[in-house]
């Protein structure tokens, strides 16, 4: 599946093998993570909630317009959800194409398009209390 929303750790290297290909000479991942510090507070862990049928169906939109709009070979997006720590994977993103020009921008594109459309929402449990963050934006839940 390359479009997935899952509690579970990825499979990095089942992810590429998903996007290899013969014509691929580059495969760039992005792969996010939970840091340990955001806007000046102590992160403790992520809470990540989704919509996981509208989530996964609107990445499958995502992966499909990158694969028109660059010229590239295949795409992958996977996202957790659920209680996250700090080191954690969150969000894994590859693109592999025959030159990295294009799969470097269909990767970049593709993060950027998710974090602005996908319906996946993010608490940052904090030292300072508990925060929703939207865009760059943090509103405290508690």
């Amino acid at each position: 599946m390359k479009c997935r929303i899952t509690r579970d750790a990825f499979d990095i290297s089942e992810a590429v093998r998903l996007v290899s290909s013969p014509r691929a000479g580059g495969i760039v991942i992005f792969l996010g993570k939970v840091r340990n510090e955001s806007h000046g507070r102590k992160v403790l862990k992520l809470i990540y909630e989704a919509y996981e049928d509208m989530a996964v169906a609107e990445m499958e939109r995502i992966r499909e317009e990158g694969l028109r709009k660059f010229p590239i070979e295949d795409m992958l997006i996977w996202h957790r959800y659920g209680e996250l720590d700090v080191g954690e994977d969150t969000i894994l993103v590859i693109a592999s194409g025959e030159h990295r020009k294009e799969a470097f921008e269909a990767c970049i594109w593709a993060v950027d398009e998710v974090k602005r459309r996908v319906p996946v929402w993010k608490r940052e449990v904090t030292d300072e209390g508990t925060f929703w963050i939207e865009g760059g934006r943090h509103i405290r839940a508690e």
